[in-house]
């Protein structure tokens, strides 16, 4: 859909923005041309004066809700390193990063430009590209924490989120990449290819699908068929065009419609999300699931809920890789009590903690060539998956995230042209 041009010269950008989410029911998937108006960190002038501020301040993170590790990872690890700062860390659960993001905007268009109740955001890549072209995130901000000294200044994946150039946006909190795992003790001769992965569904009818689009994993699995039906990610441009989209998608609905009769319940219908289709992973109903946080499923093995001989394919053309982040709305409250929580965020302590598979067995976004020998070592020394290949291993061959305008088209193209029987 093309972008929104404002009808009055004087209204902001998330004005233009939330009268489109309105219009459309809440959902936000348009994003307004006007030059965007985000607040900036100019306020302070040190890390010292971030500090002071934040001292008392209960900062609210929105975030998605249905990650059970996630959550206790926040509660019972994070929090209280926000605590010993002297910053109550108060976790708000949604369903949709874009639940945090309607609220911003609302209360922006209400007038509230500097007491907001959202403070922290895990933001993907659409609702950041959304949110910054709306004004709504606070930027020129991350440089100020002490510990983006340990990431680098030069890495894809942080410089740029779906496209959209961070601009310090938003500072970075983990890296992804989709993964595809499998229960080897049926799949004994598991494809090594994204096309293979279609083929072993033809001759396997039943026993896989994925969620459909929306859905972040279902559009994940779309956009990776994408790039092995043009030959490669080389062949996709970055950035959207309806040109490159009429080029390209014309056979990739053609292969996605092919494969359906061969999904479970021959494609009449699909899994609403991810939690759908992990249930019936779990269950023995298909013997693959999709995940674009494939560290989880160590402590999925272990307690049981998966296979014990769950494995993760090793595609030889490798898989989509991205990162997360944390963004502050720029209305937000308490700005200083964030920017400190995403400082901690980013130490050393609680990105080893969170990459403990244990925990939450999310990869670390630091640069570990930045780290003294002792602190790498704090890295190494964690415990090792028989379920879960290394991140070098997972990332080889990564494929580069689309510009996020490429999503919805994608999305709306799947919804038309790979109806259910």
């Amino acid at each position: 859909m093309p972008p929104m041009h404002s009808s009055s010269p004087h209204r902001r950008p998330w004005q233009t923005l939330l009268t489109a989410t309105v219009a459309l029911g809440g959902v936000i998937g348009l994003a307004g041309c006007t030059a965007p108006s985000a607040g900036t960190a100019s306020t302070f002038s040190t890390w010292n004066s971030v500090v002071t501020a934040a001292d008392g301040q209960t900062v609210n993170l929105w975030m998605f809700g249905g990650d059970e590790q996630g959550n206790a990872y926040i509660d019972e690890i994070l929090a209280p390193a926000a605590a010993e700062e002297g910053v109550t860390l108060n976790r708000v659960p949604v369903t949709d990063t874009k639940d945090a993001l309607n609220r911003v905007l609302t209360e922006l268009q209400a007038g509230r430009v500097d007491d907001g109740t959202v403070d922290l955001v895990w933001v993907n890549g659409d609702n950041f590209r959304t949110g910054k072209e709306a004004g709504a995130w606070l930027c020129d901000w991350t440089a100020m924490l002490p510990n983006m000294a340990n990431v680098s200044a030069t890495d894809p994946l942080l410089t740029s989120d779906f496209g959209t150039p961070v601009d310090g946006c938003e500072a970075p909190w983990s890296k992804a990449q989709f993964s595809i795992a499998y229960n080897a003790a049926v799949v004994t001769d598991p494809p090594t290819t994204v096309d293979g992965i279609l083929e072993w569904a033809k001759a396997n009818p039943g026993r896989f699908t994925y969620p459909a689009p929306p859905d972040f994993t279902g559009s994940a699995f779309v956009r990776q068929v994408l790039y092995s039906v043009s030959g490669g990610y080389q062949n996709v441009s970055a950035e959207y065009s309806t040109d490159a989209f009429n080029t390209l998608s014309p056979e990739l609905y053609e292969t996605l419609a092919e494969l359906a009769p061969s999904l479970w319940r021959g494609g009449d219908t699909y899994p609403a999300d991810s939690t759908q289709l992990n249930k019936l992973y779990a269950d023995g109903q298909i013997d693959m699931t999709i995940t674009y946080g494939p560290a989880t499923l160590t402590k999925l093995v272990e307690d049981g809920t998966y296979p014990p001989q769950t494995r993760v394919l090793e595609l030889t053309d490798g898989t989509l890789g991205n990162a997360s982040f944390l963004a502050i709305p720029s209305n937000a409250a308490h700005q200083a009590g964030a920017m400190v929580v995403a400082n901690i965020a980013l130490s050393v302590e609680q990105q080893v903690a969170k990459a403990n598979p244990a925990t939450w067995g999310q990869f670390t976004v630091l640069d570990l060539s930045k780290l003294t020998s002792i602190e790498q070592q704090q890295f190494a020394d964690l415990p090792q998956s028989t379920v879960v290949p290394s991140f070098d291993v997972l990332s080889r061959n990564a494929n580069p995230e689309l510009s996020a305008a490429w999503v919805p088209a994608l999305d709306e193209g799947w919804r038309t042209r790979v109806p259910t029987r």
